[in-house]
């Protein structure tokens, strides 16, 4: 295999960065070019993503590529979180900045919805999870509190494809982005028109879907003036981050799950077919696009928001590292108290801590009093949330799971992959750190046809990167704290 090098922007909800793959011999080799800052901005009054810092970072990524030994890399991509979108108007110009999802405007649409099309409904015709952010909601708040923007946009783009348009002036909404929107058809993997005519959407906003692994095309002349690349590929990844992430797990056979562990967990199994039913709807799961066809059948679960969160407020009188943040949790007794990590109190709170503690003095708890007990409370319940999660996966699936692939930022944290086990009573396997780049810059060369099968991407990371087994101990005790915890967050 000749050698062959792949830029990958890898944005997440907290910071971004630029990732150099290089594919030789079988393996993959990454570095990191850059890393930057990403957080939502305050415009009068509401929450929103300053697109244009953004473009400017990914063009200093694409100049220390460059600048790295003079490499001219094959192709780039970007993946993003999911659900937000961008909105274009006919001539192709950006429509403001596009909505942060933590932004509260769509408080209560849901239920408004509801009205229009009833929630069963909508669960059989997507298949996906109900959060009050997701694309359905957000565009459904755009139509009702600004129909002048909706009637002066000509293209809706989600954020992975809103860069690459940046990029190439080429439009297209990649299949695993579109997937979390909760306006795709997960069987027939089209648009809903139902559901838009039921927004009062315009068919013209939805583009045409993408599967993961297209060539979009090369960078405009613009940009390749601007940053050396000369007319670089720009590829259409796994363009939602999980399921880059998911496509690069180092997994074997079968019997295993994931949780990629981030600013959010995402916990599931992979399947062939979106698995749509009653009872999936009442446990509240999600079908989403994966690479070479699969489903992404998991749950959105709150992750290290709440400790990144907690971390911003107690970094204000002095920095806290998150492996000094993490260790706060040995000083402290365990199974103090549990909270819900999905709460609706801890999506976008003025002080963590504060509705930490609110929950337990609401569940008749002994609230955490010290940053300590903090931590201790949230990796814990993570971890009994992860737990609830897999019975829920093992019942609503039939598979028997065996083994758990921690990846993404979270398995740096040895905390909770080791809780992750305890409460689980399974191996947890973690890494890769960087699971979302590595499957990014692997979908890259699945489209140029550097590698074959997705089964060829996970071989290629196993040999390429250094993972670590943690063995539950301590079962009787977790045992325990779960029938506890389920009585507290009312399971």
């Amino acid at each position: 295999m000749k050698k062959a090098f792949f830029l990958a922007f890898d944005l997440g909800a907290e910071s971004g960065r630029t990732i150099l793959g290089r594919l030789e011999n079988g393996r993959i080799f990454t570095r990191e070019l850059t890393r930057f800052p990403n957080a939502p901005v305050q415009v009068s009054g509401h929450l929103h993503w300053d697109i244009y810092n953004l473009l400017e970072e990914i063009k200093k990524g694409m100049k220390a590529g460059l600048a790295d030994a003079g490499v001219q890399p094959e192709s780039l991509a970007v993946d993003t979180w999911g659900v937000d979108f961008g909105l274009l108007s006919s001539d192709g110009s950006v429509l403001g900045l596009p909505y942060a999802y933590r932004d509260a405007r769509t408080q209560g649409l849901m239920e408004d919805f509801f009205e229009r099309v009833p929630r069963n409904q909508i669960y059989e015709r997507t298949g996906i999870q109900f959060l009050p952010f997701n694309t359905l909601f957000q565009l459904f708040a755009s139509i009702k509190q600004e129909p002048g923007l909706i009637e002066q946009s000509g293209a809706l783009l989600f954020m992975p494809d809103l860069f690459s348009f940046l990029l190439t002036g080429k439009k297209g909404n990649e299949f695993t982005i579109s997937s979390t929107s909760q306006l795709l058809n997960p069987r027939t993997r089209t648009w809903d028109a139902e559901l838009l005519a039921a927004l009062g959407a315009p068919p013209r906003l939805m583009q045409d879907i993408v599967p993961p692994g297209t060539l979009l095309g090369t960078l405009s002349s613009p940009v390749f003036r601007e940053t050396g690349l000369k007319e670089t590929r720009v590829i259409a990844t796994a363009s939602h981050d999980t399921a880059a992430a998911v496509a690069a797990v180092p997994a074997t056979g079968e019997g295993w799950a994931y949780i990629s562990s981030g600013t959010w967990s995402l916990m599931g199994v992979e399947l062939d077919s979106p698995l749509i039913n009653p009872d999936v709807l009442a446990s509240n799961f999600t079908n989403e696009g994966g690479v070479a066809g699969t489903t992404r059948f998991l749950k959105n679960i709150a992750g290290l928001w709440l400790l990144q969160q907690c971390r911003k407020e107690w970094s204000s009188d002095r920095a806290l590292g998150y492996d000094e943040l993490t260790g706060l949790a040995d000083e402290a007794s365990p199974f103090g108290a549990f909270i819900d990590p999905d709460c609706a109190d801890f999506l976008n709170p003025p002080s963590m801590p504060e509705a930490i503690r609110a929950f337990c003095r609401r569940t008749g708890q002994r609230p955490p009093l010290s940053s300590s007990e903090t931590v201790r409370c949230i990796l814990e319940s993570l971890a009994l949330k992860y737990r609830w999660t897999l019975d829920e996966l093992v019942r609503l699936t039939g598979k028997s799971i065996n083994r758990i692939h921690l990846i993404g930022g979270g398995s740096r944290n040895e905390r909770l992959c080791q809780f992750t086990a305890d409460a689980t009573l399974l191996p947890v396997i973690s890494g890769p750190a960087e699971a979302t780049a590595l499957g990014n810059i692997m979908v890259q060369a699945l489209a140029l046809g550097q590698v074959g099968s997705i089964g060829e991407i996970r071989a290629i990371v196993r040999e390429s990167v250094d993972i670590k087994a943690f063995e539950p101990v301590r079962a009787d005790e977790w045992d325990q704290a779960y029938g506890r915890f389920q009585e507290v967050i009312g399971l």
